[in-house]
């Protein structure tokens, strides 16, 4: 009907009229209504309290009969993770100041306040001594930002880095002053400056430029040495190339200080016989039209490993010194000084089977002795870094010079007391079925106390333990195991002070303790040993915000997959995330979505708080995600990791089906809608699990930056596991992702991966695609991220990839690849 402009206004008025008469009509009834209403409360009111004084009521599980007012609690998305709405606040201390004594030990630490840098003290509220009270600075005409610092022991100085530029995940690039925070004055010590060190007598910095190392004399404020000539793309000096820095030393610095700071050893990397790996970019400039192409020299599976050598410098007689700890594939994998003038050098063959501890004179050159060979046996030798020298005092009962180390005993990690340092028989401090974490934490030299983190617990769990170095095997507990937790620790200088970071799995916390204090809590909270100062830290807002929400819920178990070919029972440590508002009477109704990562030695079961991706996938996909650790993974023991040596993808891609097996069972789960996702291992461990099921169990796969032939991969990871190519030829053709067909079996698959991988390369990728042409197999789907490297994050990379993740796994769940 159309409407002229007078019938409009007639229509008004008649409404009006009759909106007058209904709300007349609707005032009357609306009374009658309240008055039925409020006598029908007053007899029920009555009637209750009747039936509450004669008992027949129990008051203590009667509940008011109306539905609940309470608002509708969000679910977890994107957007709240992406936004940091479930990040934990954490603080890391950086502690300082060279106390020897848990007697002189004020807690010192370096604090960032607003603008300025700042040193306070834990144990005295009202220290408070300014290092640096600005963030930007001029220097001759420029102006610079404060991206690093580290202040020299004796808190006179200060290390500022600015203009920094990365280079590969932990090294950086940049230029370097030095603060006199007495004079208030800046000097600059160089641009383009790789990593610089302070000597412990204050005065010395060692540098490295162009490869080659450099001292800086704060005294003189000049280049007092330059202690190498030769380095060059080839050669490091100081600094670790590629490889010794993602695999060996997972950081950015090879040269160390002694003791007094009259020497320094550093290492000398030779990566002439190294092939390069030539990497395209394709993206970085709008307006090239040819890729740029950077090459790394990158030691693959078999071929040529850098060579490298100890050095020694003596700054006294200004000479230089070499030790022959090897042939030219040695691997040098963990550097300390044992003494003034020891250093000790943990020494491997490439494939990690023999270990060798060398220790060398600092003042005699070249002269060196081996006191330890050991042999891995049917395992390898892991990596540490946390080997810490003990230093000889009579009156502590210290007689000799020694060291602390990670060594295995009856098939688990555990702490040795070396003493003197080239003895070849130590005293065992810990023992059990049960593993100390990464080796000792700290030493308190005063009371020979050692303090670690260990799993004595549970291996999903990491507590706080200390051990004495003349009691061994008498183990003490510092934090409650009487509570589930996942706890980290630093120490102050002198080991009187620990930040305590509960981790998990209730949300996070930090606080300061005294070790020292002849007070305890009145309430153990974490601690049960050590005075609470304060906190560092409780996340107040993130307990308040999580109110809000429904999070999904997240149990730790262990399960039993069957058993192995011994007929023993296979245990893996698990979690669960379920839905929100999961019902165990529906049939055939949730996906399951298994996520896995599963490398040697690795663990992604472990109780720390975390609201992620996992629970995305949980609370908008209505899927159950399950992960699984699986026989090659790490903290329980050698028996269980050792399995995958020389076979990696067998045992690891069978435990993933036997725990999807066990789920398919299940009356609730859907089991056509059965999923793994991985990245990087977890890449490559989805591939050769789809590829080992052949669709029987897990219809979908998600793989990204995945490993597809360790031939590929780098020697120093991938010998370790599985020797080199030329040793394990079978190995190598079993391992790698082969069966195209087995694949093609599976409902479907996405692989995605970034062009600049400079960790595991595109060319992995690459290589499984041909094969996949081959084969003439179709069911997958491919997205390439340009230029991102293994994190992929160039351009939202990293937004894009778990956009694609989830979207993707919601499509499967809907059926969309059935036809």
């Amino acid at each position: 009907m159309v409407y002229r402009g007078e019938d409009l206004e007639n229509l008004e008025d008649e409404q009006l009229q009759r909106t007058k008469r209904t709300k007349n009509d609707i005032f009357l009834r609306n009374a009658a209504l309240w008055t039925l209403f409020l006598w029908g409360l007053v007899v029920f009111l009555k009637t209750l309290g009747f039936m509450i004084h004669e008992g027949d009521i129990n008051t203590a599980n009667w509940h008011w009969p109306l539905p609940s007012l309470k608002p509708q609690l969000n679910k977890i998305s994107f957007e709240n993770v992406r936004n940091s709405t479930f990040t934990p606040k954490l603080h890391s201390v950086q502690w300082i100041g060279g106390f020897n004594s848990s007697d002189h030990d004020k807690g010192l630490f370096l604090r960032e306040e607003v603008d300025s840098y700042v040193v306070k003290s834990v144990f005295d509220e009202k220290y408070s001594r300014v290092l640096l009270s600005d963030k930007t600075f001029d220097y001759e005409g420029h102006n610079y930002s404060v991206e690093f610092i580290k202040a020299s022991p004796d808190l006179k100085q200060i290390l500022v880095r600015s203009n920094t530029t990365k280079n590969w995940r932990h090294s950086t690039f940049g230029t370097y002053f030095l603060f006199d925070v007495t004079e208030n004055a800046f000097r600059i010590l160089g641009h383009n400056i790789a990593k610089a060190q302070w000597s412990p007598n204050s005065i010395d910095v060692a540098y490295v430029h162009a490869n080659d190392l450099y001292l800086y004399s704060s005294k003189t404020h000049t280049v007092s040495k330059r202690v190498t000539d030769d380095g060059s793309p080839q050669v490091f000096n100081g600094k670790p190339d590629w490889v010794y820095e993602e695999e060996v030393f997972e950081g950015d610095s090879a040269m160390w200080w002694s003791p007094s700071g009259d020497f320094i050893a550093f290492l000398k990397i030779n990566e002439t016989q190294v092939h390069e790996f030539p990497i395209p970019y394709f993206s970085q400039q709008e307006e090239d039209i040819y890729p740029e192409v950077r090459k790394i020299k990158y030691p693959k599976s078999g071929s040529p490993n850098p060579s490298v050598q100890l050095m020694i410098y003596n700054l006294e007689l200004q000479e230089i010194s070499g030790i022959n700890a090897g042939n030219e594939s040695t691997l040098i994998t963990e550097v300390l000084w044992v003494g003034d003038s020891q250093v000790l050098a943990k020494t491997t063959d490439r494939s990690s089977d023999v270990l060798s501890v060398v220790i060398a004179d600092a003042k005699r050159q070249g002269a060196h002795q081996i006191p330890r060979t050991e042999s891995s046996g049917d395992g390898w030798w892991e990596i540490t870094h946390n080997t810490m020298y003990v230093s000889q005092d009579s009156s502590k009962g210290r007689k000799q010079d020694g060291y602390v180390d990670l060594v295995p005993l009856n098939g688990y990690n555990h702490l040795a007391y070396f003493s003197p340092a080239d003895t070849t028989k130590p005293i065992m401090l810990t023992d059990g079925d049960w593993e100390v974490v990464n080796g000792p934490t700290a030493i308190d030299f005063e009371t020979n106390d050692v303090y670690f983190i260990g799993t004595k617990k549970s291996s999903m769990e990491r507590h706080i333990y200390s051990v004495n170095l003349h009691e061994p095997l008498k183990v003490k507990e510092i934090t409650d195991t009487t509570e589930e937790g996942y706890f980290s620790v630093s120490f102050s200088s002198g080991c009187r002070f620990a930040l305590v970071s509960h981790l998990g799995p209730e949300v996070p916390y930090q606080k300061i303790i005294d070790l020292k204090s002849d007070q305890h809590d009145t309430s153990t909270n974490g601690n049960v040993i050590g005075k609470t100062l304060f906190y560092l830290e409780e996340n107040k807002v993130l307990k308040a915000r999580l109110e809000d929400y429904s999070i999904p819920q997240k149990t730790f178990s262990e399960l039993r997959l069957g058993e192995d070919e011994n007929g023993e029972d296979i245990v893996a440590n698990s979690f669960e995330i379920l839905p929100n508002n999961f019902n165990p009477k529906l049939k055939n109704h949730y996906p399951v979505f298994f996520y896995a990562y599963g490398g040697p030695n690795s663990q992604q079961v472990a109780e720390i708080f975390s609201i992620g991706f996992n629970q995305v996938v949980a609370s908008q996909l209505n899927a159950i995600v399950v992960v699984v650790d699986g026989r090659g993974t790490g903290f329980k023991g050698k028996r269980f990791r050792a399995l995958v040596r020389n076979n990696l993808g067998d045992v690891e891609a069978q435990d993933q089906i036997l725990a999807a097996k066990l789920y398919a069972e299940k009356p609730y789960v859907d089991a056509n809608k059965i999923s793994l996702f991985g990245w990087s291992y977890g890449g490559y461990l989805t591939l050769k699990t789809l590829e080992k099921d052949a669709g029987r169990t897990f219809k979908y796969g998600m793989s990204v930056a995945p490993v597809t032939d360790w031939r590929l991969y780098d020697s120093v990871y991938t010998e370790r596991y599985m020797h080199t190519p030329q040793q394990n030829r079978d190995g190598y053709a079993r391992s790698k992702v082969h069966n195209a067909t087995a694949l093609g079996e599976a409902t479907r698959f996405l692989l995605m991966h970034g062009s600049g991988d400079d960790n595991v390369h595109f060319q992995n990728s690459l290589r499984f695609l041909d094969l996949l042409d081959l084969a003439g197999v179709e069911n997958y789907d491919m997205h390439v991220f340009p230029d991102s490297d293994h994190s992929i994050r160039y351009h939202n990379a990293n937004n894009i990839v778990f956009d694609k993740l989830l979207n993707w796994a919601g499509q499967a769940y809907e059926g969309r690849f059935l036809n």
